[in-house]
């Protein structure tokens, strides 16, 4: 199974999408899915286990996430007690941000999350006081649609960032905590070891060796938590390094598909365009907007 790669059907003028207070079950929630805009997730209430990039985390009562743009990421909503959630998603561009001669910008809380590879953000009282409040005011700005509504959302969104970004900068938590122990213990481990050497081959004989589980009780519980089986994760993360090879560097698509570890350029050229929707080249143009 691949990743659903999510498309947003909004204006380009205003790549800005909110799903508010929406209560999570497994049959209405998304498999693994990427996509190039960032996401922020605030949790209301319910319990459930998150699943990004290659960590399971504690989904509960005032849980922040933070997932940059190029993440996969799945929910798991408890069966007894589901989530309920608000997932915001934008693409930078809506926040186009002058220096004012300072230091800062917007995006610093999805570079940390990227730098530290941990998408959890211990949020105070004080920080789910204010993102409940922005939250409230974006649903009502759009319910509404008066005039400079859009503006209003802008702000409000930055209003979000600017209180992540804050609290992460003097609350001490910019240092990263350990996520709570998720899932079995052989699992966690072989989602480190694919993290590490997906560019390289890995076969399924080598993970349940290392595991000491079967294979078929390896790809039962890999796919329970994930979503996917490990074929289609493990090219999931090489198109993930794939893009953003593509528009970090000026290497040729050739080398890119070498270095993710794909075993031809056509074999690339297919996968790439069945997840993303569209070619490499096509992408690079397109600045993966």
């Amino acid at each position: 199974m691949k990743p659903i790669h999510k498309q947003f059907n909004v204006p380009p003028a205003f790549p800005f999408s909110f799903v508010y207070r929406d209560t999570k079950t497994k049959q209405r929630e998304l498999p693994d899915h990427l996509h190039d805009w960032h996401e922020i997730v605030y949790v209301h209430g319910g319990q459930g286990t998150f699943f990004i990039d290659r960590t399971f985390y504690d989904m509960r009562a005032g849980s922040l996430f933070v997932i940059p743009g190029n993440t996969i990421h799945r929910a798991l909503p408890d069966a007894q007690d589901p989530v309920t959630s608000t997932a915001v998603f934008f693409n930078p561009a809506l926040l186009p941000q002058p220096s004012l001669g300072e230091a800062f910008s917007y995006m610093q809380c999805f570079d940390w999350s990227r730098m530290n590879r941990t998408h959890h953000i211990h949020s105070s009282a004080a920080l789910q006081d204010t993102i409940e409040r922005c939250l409230r005011e974006v649903d009502a700005e759009l319910s509404a649609a008066a005039h400079g509504y859009r503006h209003a959302v802008a702000l409000l969104v930055q209003r979000i960032l600017l209180s992540i970004n804050r609290e992460l900068g003097t609350g001490g938590l910019a240092e990263t905590v350990p996520p709570p122990a998720v899932g079995p213990v052989w699992m966690r481990d072989a989602l480190l070891y694919i993290d590490e050497r997906y560019a390289e081959e890995i076969g399924l004989h080598e993970l349940c060796k290392r595991a000491s589980v079967s294979p078929a009780h390896f790809s039962r519980v890999f796919k329970q938590l994930t979503g996917m089986n490990v074929t289609g994760f493990i090219a999931a993360k090489r198109i993930v390094k794939a893009k953003r090879m593509l528009l970090e560097t000026g290497h040729n698509v050739a080398l890119i598909a070498a270095e993710c570890g794909f075993e031809s350029l056509p074999h690339f050229h297919r996968l790439f365009k069945r997840i993303v929707g569209r070619t490499p080249a096509a992408y690079r143009r397109g600045t993966g907007n």
